[in-house]
């Protein structure tokens, strides 16, 4: 009798557990090695995702950080780990510690170091040098149901 009530329940639980909540603890599962890019004649940070990251290519997860407002009208933003002063392109914290945004048309209007929960479809990046390792598609501001 039991099972036949908690069944149903679980399927009720299941669309408000679509999007997987991850922390920048989580990014941490890589490892970079050096690799030349004949292209721009240097070296750079190849990374090795390990199995709870790849684990997460194409889910849909949330992610609180700091916004980083690269270039907002060619639509560039970031979401840091650390505020902008402390950002990984300020030598604090490697690749693992930001994320690519891919925004939504028509997207909230964000401040540099603002705040903010977004959810994305997770992507893996190992071979676009002009792309973070980590990227979230069709990302926008997470509000909680």
């Amino acid at each position: 009798m039991l099972r036949l009530l908690i069944i149903p329940l679980l399927f009720l639980a299941t669309p408000g557990m679509s999007q997987i909540e991850i922390t920048w603890k989580t990014l941490t599962d890589v490892r970079f090695t050096d690799k030349y890019s004949e292209e721009e004649e240097a070296y750079y940070y190849y990374p090795h995702f390990g199995p709870s990251v790849k684990a997460l290519q194409g889910k849909e997860v949330f992610l609180t950080g700091y916004m980083l407002t690269i270039e907002p009208k060619m639509g560039i933003y970031i979401l840091s780990r650390n505020p902008f002063a402390a950002c990984f392109f300020c030598g604090k914290g490697g690749p693992e510690s930001i994320v690519e945004l891919k925004l939504k048309p028509g997207h909230s209007k964000f401040k540099m170091d603002q705040v903010v929960t977004i959810k994305g479809k997770f992507k893996l990046n190992q071979d676009d040098l002009y792309q973070c390792n980590y990227i979230l598609e069709e990302a926008e501001a997470y509000k909680p149901d």
